[in-house]
Formats: C-alpha cells, sequence, structure tokens
C-alpha cells in the first residue's frame, strides 16, 4: 500500500469532516483538484496548515460557507462553447419541437449563466412557454446569484459575440437592462426556472427529463462518481431524451456508453440508445 504525505492525510481527513459535519459529499472529487482548490483556500483565509482549516470549519459555518466558494469555484460564461449551443439549436431542438411540454435539466448550473442562454435559445425557438428548467447546484451562494440573472456589464461583450456565434436570432442586449455596472435579464427568462440544492454526489433522481446540460462539472470527479452521475442521467432521461457534457467530457469509457448513442459527437451531445445494454 503506498504510504501518503502528511498533507494528503490532511486533506483527506477535511473533506472526511465535511461530509460528516455538513453532508457535503466531495470524498469522489479529484483528489488534485481539491488539494490545488484547498491550498488556495488556505491562503485565503489565513491557515498555516489544513488542519488549521479543519478546525476552523468544524467549529464555524460562516468558515464553512467561505470554504464552499472555493471548492465549488463557481467559472461560468453566456454560450459558453458557442458551437455547442448552435449544435443544440440546429440538431436537438426540431425533436423537441416534437414534445407538447418538456422537462430540462441544467445540472452543476453554477451562477446561472448556462441557464439564461438555454432560456434565451428555447425562448427564440418558441419553446420556452412549454418548458419547465430545472437548474440545480450544490453551492448556495451560486444558486442566489442565478436566481438574480444580475451580471457584470463588462462581460456582455464577450458574452454577445459568443450568443451570435451560437445563432441568436438579435441581440443580446435585447434581454437585459443595464444600470450601474450590472446588467440585468429579463425576469420573464426565468420563469419557467425552478432552481434547488441538488448534489450529483448524493442525491437522486428527482423528475423524468427530455434533456439535460451537465457541462464541466464532471472534470472534477472521479471515475466513481462519473459513473454515478451518467447512471443518474439515464435514469432521468425519456425514452430517447438527450445529454449534453462538457468539452472535455466524454462518454467514452463508462460503463453507460452503450446506453446513448453520439447524435453530435464533437459537441458532446448524445441521444439515450434504443438498445440500452442495462
Amino acid at each position: 500500500m503506498q504510504s501518503l504525505s502528511t498533507g494528503e492525510i490532511e486533506i483527506r481527513l477535511l473533506i472526511e469532516a465535511i461530509y460528516l459535519r455538513y453532508s457535503y459529499d466531495f470524498r469522489d472529487y479529484s483528489e488534485t483538484s481539491q488539494a490545488r482548490r484547498i491550498l488556495h483556500a488556505m491562503v485565503q483565509m489565513d491557515c498555516r496548515t489544513v488542519s488549521e482549516l479543519q478546525s476552523r470549519v468544524l467549529h464555524d459555518d460562516e468558515a464553512f460557507a467561505r470554504l464552499l466558494q472555493y471548492l465549488t469555484i463557481p467559472t461560468s460564461e453566456m454560450f459558453r462553447d458557442p458551437s455547442y449551443f448552435l449544435a443544440l439549436r440546429e440538431q436537438v431542438v426540431p425533436f423537441l419541437k416534437t414534445y407538447p411540454s418538456l422537462k430540462i435539466w441544467i445540472a452543476g448550473c453554477s451562477t446561472g449563466e448556462e441557464v439564461l442562454s438555454m432560456a434565451i435559445l428555447l425562448h427564440e425557438e418558441g419553446l420556452l412557454e412549454r418548458c419547465i428548467l430545472y437548474a440545480t447546484d450544490i453551492n448556495p451562494h451560486s444558486l442566489d446569484r442565478a436566481r438574480k440573472g444580475v451580471y457584470a456589464l463588462d462581460r456582455m461583450g464577450e458574452y454577445a459575440l459568443n450568443y451570435q456565434q451560437a445563432g441568436g436570432h438579435a441581440n443580446l442586449s435585447d434581454y437585459y437592462t443595464a444600470a450601474y455596472g450590472a446588467a440585468l435579464f429579463d425576469r420573464a427568462l426565468l420563469e419557467r426556472v425552478s432552481f434547488s440544492d441538488h448534489s450529483l454526489a448524493t442525491d437522486s433522481v428527482f423528475s423524468e427529463t427530455h434533456l439535460i446540460c451537465c457541462r464541466n462539472v464532471m472534470i472534477y470527479f472521479n471515475r466513481n462518481l462519473q459513473e454515478r452521475a451518467l447512471g443518474l442521467f439515464h435514469e432521468s432521461l425519456c425514452h430517447r431524451g438527450f445529454l449534453g457534457l462538457g468539452s472535455k467530457e466524454s462518454l467514452d469509457f463508462s460503463t453507460h456508453a452503450t446506453q446513448f448513442e453520439a447524435l453530435v459527437k464533437g459537441e458532446r451531445i448524445y441521444r439515450k440508445s434504443v438498445l440500452e445494454n442495462v
């Protein structure tokens, strides 16, 4: 058995302590990613050792809330990877239009940029009014920001370019009001969105869905948690439902690979297989 360094032991004990104290399960997240984020948190929170950080987290709820921001690191942008959204518009939307009502799950929604991107796309395709969007994340602070739909105005130029490359039908500025250095998006875009806390590590399926988007989330999971998440997605999707993953994520080598078929392989868009090996 390979011996662990003191630092590795401390990190494992911290992760276990978080699970036992707060029921947040990071035990199957990538150890490399965890170590990098924890070391950064130590500097920002003025802790000399991981053990000191653990002590603060165990005895101070506010310290844990602060650490959670580093462990989850919400990073997102509107219409991220525009070719993915263009593929959704061109290859998936025609199928979605055949359903009288739709349920779409944005898993790991972070601060909501992808949720708004999806809402705008569905609005332009005449589908938003018949949709329920489930936007889930484990970070309550990120969910609060997502519900508000307010973002830095200086990001709008970048987002507008993404939107146009994603096949946008109008101008992104048509969907928000600018004031005091911020962009407030039209509240009507979020009326069909249900934001809720959900962990892919511990929670189960909560609804049958037609499309699941979980992008740039599983790259932070180890293989066991990736398999669990893909199992949840397979269980949640309706017959011939669609799954969208991030550009660095894939079903290759997964035990669930035969349960899906590639619809737009280059954009990591899959469809639940007709002949499922379950």
